[in-house]
């Protein structure tokens, strides 16, 4: 989402006559994409801002994004920030720095300029349209913004409030500019992928945002997301769909049998898990059980051959005892990720676990972060070996030390040595071992 938005503010600066340089040369305005997911995630976002007013400190400094909407007081005392820009003003950036250089420049006081707005309440979604990015072989497409989950560890529905979904026709268009300049796999992401289109059912006088009255039982529109995809598949030099994280009630019988007709889709699913332990999951008012998560795995490698999964785990989840850590360790060895990110809790202010009794220590968490991340590795390669001696289908990326790099449709490394240029090429062929977390062709 951050990769996302900061394309689409770098691509509008530049339409406004900016010139976009690297962060670390000398600059008249320097743009931080804040975050707040996590403690360090906070930190950095303060440090960068610093870093930014010491290499030029007569230079504007804007701070966006989830640190400011979070912690609107810690912010605007910063001094080392001229700008504070909340989620749903990032498209309205060129204007708002426009019109603060003009009240500079022209001798009048430069206060802190303040844009942002209470997220709590249903707003609409910011429309942003990105026609190129960093990477020129895969794009990321903002679908949806917000989250109405409210996990009881996690700030981001306070920092990116309510579900706000993107219309079909701007999520296609942006499909169409992508794929005319070059690029073959898009991977449509949001805050809340599953609840894209959750807002198409909320009334216009203001209903509540609950999820039994907006989308019957369980609250996900799946039909919605599958209308994306179907529109996309539908798109002209676009080879690959991928999406970037599902909710686990998602998985259903009746939306894989749709999901499965589109063979643009890459088998690669993120289900985020948090834990394998269902007292657990109950405190972090996680709305599913390790037994439904089970399922849904197995649904999905019912419809797809050899199919990559990957979770999100929280380690020392407060009041997490060792028992409950082996049954997180079990679940896991038992469903066999492709690849797992692994986090230590972080306190979040103002969320429910912040006040939950029974904080787990920094050396417990620590110890449970290195076994969870050694248990990773040791899947992330035995789902890897499956592929020697196999043929697939590879999106070369990069060519470095020699090698073209690009990822399977799993999203598996692989790379080949070619004195023909292969970037922007998908290529089929056999693999022939794996190596320090890469497969090498033939």
């Amino acid at each position: 989402m951050n990769e996302y938005e900061m394309e689409y503010m770098q691509q509008k600066m530049s339409d406004f006559g900016f010139e976009v340089v690297p962060f670390d040369e000398k600059a008249d305005v320097y743009v931080v994409n804040t975050c707040t997911v996590t403690n360090i995630a906070d930190r950095k976002s303060r440090q960068m801002l610093h870093k930014a007013k010491k290499q030029n400190p007569d230079a504007v400094v804007v701070a966006i994004g989830c640190y400011v909407q979070t912690d609107m007081e810690g912010a605007s005392k910063d001094k080392a920030v001229d700008i504070l820009i909340g989620n749903d003003k990032k498209s309205l950036l060129p204007e708002i720095v426009t019109e603060y250089l003009k009240n500079k420049e022209g001798g009048e006081a430069a206060d802190k300029y303040t844009a942002v707005s209470d997220l709590s309440a249903l707003t609409k979604y910011e429309d942003m349209l990105v026609n190129k990015t960093a990477e020129h072989e895969r794009a990321y497409v903002k679908i949806e913004d917000g989250c109405n989950q409210f996990c009881s560890y996690c700030a981001i529905p306070l920092a990116r409030g309510r579900v706000r979904s993107r219309s079909i026709e701007s999520i296609a268009r942006e499909a169409e500019a992508l794929a005319k300049n070059g690029y073959k796999e898009l991977v449509l992401t949001g805050i809340h992928l599953s609840s894209y289109g959750l807002d198409f059912h909320i009334k216009e006088n203001g209903m509540s945002l609950n999820y039994n009255e907006a989308a019957g039982e369980g609250g996900y529109t799946n039909e919605e997301l599958l209308r994306v995809i179907n529109k996309i598949q539908k798109t002209d030099g676009i080879k690959r769909i991928r999406l970037s994280s599902l909710e686990p009630r998602v998985i259903t019988e009746e939306f894989l049998t749709e999901l499965v007709k589109n063979d643009k889709i890459c088998p690669h699913f993120h289900l985020s898990l948090q834990s394998g332990c269902d007292d657990t999951l109950k405190r972090m008012n996680r709305k599913y059980t390790t037994d439904e998560y089970r399922k849904g795995v197995e649904l999905i490698r019912k419809y797809y051959e050899h199919p990559a999964i990957t979770t999100d785990i929280i380690a020392g989840f407060p009041g997490e005892t060792d028992e409950e850590f082996d049954k997180t360790m079990d679940f896991i060895k038992n469903t066999e990720f492709y690849e797992m990110h692994i986090f230590k809790y972080s306190k979040r202010k103002n969320t429910v676990a912040a006040a939950m009794p029974m904080q787990v220590s920094d050396e417990v968490k620590n110890k449970r972060s290195a076994a969870l991340i050694a248990l990773s590795d040791e899947l992330s390669k035995k789902f890897r070996s499956y592929y020697t001696g196999k043929e697939v289908s590879v999106l070369f990326e990069e060519k470095k030390n020699g090698f073209y790099l690009g990822h399977t449709p799993e999203y598996v490394k692989v790379a080949k040595r070619s004195s023909e240029n292969l970037k922007g090429q998908i290529i089929t062929g056999r693999i022939a071992r794996e190596s320090n977390g890469l497969l090498y062709f033939e």
